[in-house]
């Protein structure tokens, strides 16, 4: 999950699909991580707006500290979430082929529904209500991704013999 400093919206993505994650009983085949295209909030902990309305729904996002996307990361990251379609051309730009590129997704690609937004509105400058707004159409678009996602989560791993 990646989004511009890693303290709004991208921890609230990373939190709400690692706790969708846990409770399906996946957390051994999936992990969850979130950055920021940027560095000016690196070792940070979540705005605290942010944290209040995860909190609010039963989320817990104590531990998260802020981080930059790594262009490093591509090797071994097997999806790549942006949060709007800023982030999502500037991870494309640190992309070095094709298959790095095809792992790049835009968040509200995963939902379907009428009338959703095609970017994930940056609260920042906000009241605590637009944070709350912003985590709701979270969960909607991970809920869309996780559906998406869950039978390969489920598909029996593979394992090769030499």
């Amino acid at each position: 999950m990646v989004c511009t400093g890693n303290i709004c919206r991208s921890p609230m993505a990373e939190i709400v699909l690692r706790d969708m994650v846990q409770k399906a009983g996946l957390g051994h085949r999936v992990s969850v991580t979130s950055a920021g295209t940027g560095e000016w909030h690196v070792g940070e902990q979540a705005d605290p707006r942010t944290i209040d309305a995860l909190a609010d729904r039963g989320y817990d996002a104590s531990m998260h500290r802020a981080k930059q996307f790594d262009s490093s990361s591509f090797d071994e990251l097997d999806l790549i979430i942006a949060l709007d379609r800023t982030h999502e051309r500037a991870i494309r730009s640190w992309a070095s082929s094709d298959s790095d590129r095809s792992k790049i997704r835009l968040l509200t690609s995963f939902d379907t529904s009428p009338g959703r937004q095609l970017d994930v509105p940056d609260p920042y400058y906000a009241d605590p209500a637009t944070f709350a707004s912003v985590l709701t159409t979270i969960e909607q678009a991970c809920a869309a991704l996780f559906a998406q996602l869950e039978p390969a989560f489920r598909a029996p791993q593979t394992s090769t013999h030499a």
